[in-house]
């Protein structure tokens, strides 16, 4: 019995400041709710978050409609969130995300389309490991600037996320414009496409996504190079005392958080988008820091935190048809939960939660990966 107790104070250590925080962010926004009800022709409506809210889960998880939209929403997240996640426990900010995502998407509807024609047998894995090569390419170019210049990876990231975008338009306008269409796009995707599996929408990238949250957990708990990135992010002096490579450690961590970003664009192209054209966004990219934030890096938060913000973009709607609440309630929703997670002293106070020890936090990575390498060289 006190074994069973001591694994629940663990598992509620780790998930109770996210999980507060989520409630403490939906507190806040019925809040907001009730003051705008005001200003509606309806009047003041005191109960009317709570109308909306029912609503909400209803949208997502009410129906197999809902549920088959929440698990496609959450399966990019997912694949986003351990990319983010991945980088958090090698003290690295990779937010680049959004453009690895653009680009392993690119490369997946290239090479998709090219095969269209092919059996799915043939055209789907190779569509799926160009979209993971091309995401890794990507992720690869700020790993090794930042291992062997010391080039902060944020900086590199963010100025990589807008050349994705314009290096893609321009090779979709010029390189690969499909004919026949009246804006420029990829061809048809065809044979290429992720198989259906249940319901009109619910593809093969789905349990993929869930297949690589083990994966990275396998890697991170029970592998020598998963070891090793723990360590680095940790402390990458003592790593490279104990005869560790922070080096060779930064540039493949970045490799590999590419490599799942493009996954993840992958996926949303074969399963969900069908073609690739100039504007398509890459909100799943910044929303991955989201769901890596409230994952607390771990695999496993990490997929209940994707099936939450993809419940987030499948609920809406309906909540909106309902009660006439605005869709834009959930970015304020969004907004609040980052908010106390960042400043989760709000959260410990509010319903007295104790302060925990001293450690590394992915919160602590972000803070400190600004200033980590401004007064410093590249790691050796």
């Amino acid at each position: 019995m006190s074994g069973v107790r001591s694994v629940a104070a663990q598992i509620w250590q780790v998930a109770s400041i996210p999980l507060l925080a989520i409630v403490l962010a939906f507190i806040v926004a019925a809040v907001v709710i009730v003051v705008s009800s005001v200003f509606t022709p309806t009047g003041f409506e005191p109960l009317l978050p709570f109308a909306a809210y029912a609503s909400l889960l209803a949208g997502a998880f009410a129906s197999d409609t809902g549920i088959y939209n929440t698990l496609v929403a959450a399966a990019p997240l997912i694949l986003g969130g351990l990319a983010v996640g991945l980088g958090f426990k090698a003290g690295l900010f990779n937010i680049g995300v959004a453009g690895q995502f653009l680009v392993g998407a690119f490369g997946a509807a290239v090479v998709g389309a090219n095969l269209a024609d092919a059996p799915a047998v043939v055209g789907v894995p190779l569509a799926m490991v160009a979209g993971a090569l091309a995401g890794a390419a990507f992720g690869f170019i700020p790993g090794f600037l930042k291992a062997r210049t010391g080039a902060h990876e944020v900086v590199t990231t963010i100025m990589l996320n807008n050349a994705a975008v314009l290096l893609l338009t321009w090779a979709v306008n010029d390189l690969v414009r499909a004919p026949g269409f009246s804006f420029p796009r990829t061809g048809p995707i065809g044979n290429s496409a992720l198989p259906i599996l249940l319901g009109r929408n619910l593809h093969l990238g789905i349990p993929l996504a869930v297949l690589f949250v083990f994966a990275v957990r396998w890697l991170l708990d029970r592998t020598t190079i998963g070891f090793e990135i723990r360590t680095v992010g940790q402390n990458p002096n003592a790593a490279r005392y104990a005869g560790m490579r922070p080096i060779f450690i930064t540039a493949l961590t970045m490799t590999l958080s590419g490599l799942l970003a493009g996954v993840a664009g992958a996926i949303q192209m074969l399963g969900v988008i069908g073609f690739y054209a100039p504007g398509i966004t890459a909100s799943v990219g910044f929303d991955s820091i989201a769901v890596a934030l409230l994952g607390r890096s771990n695999p496993i938060g990490i997929l209940f935190a994707a099936i939450l913000f993809g419940a987030f973009r499948a609920g809406p709607p309906l909540m909106q048809i309902e009660t006439s609440v605005p869709i834009e309630v959930i970015d304020i929703i969004q907004a609040l939960v980052i908010l106390f997670l960042a400043a989760d002293l709000i959260v410990r106070r509010v319903f007295r939660i104790r302060a925990p020890k001293a450690e590394i936090t992915e919160l602590k990575t972000i803070t400190q990966s600004w200033a980590g390498t401004a007064s410093g060289g590249p790691p050796s």
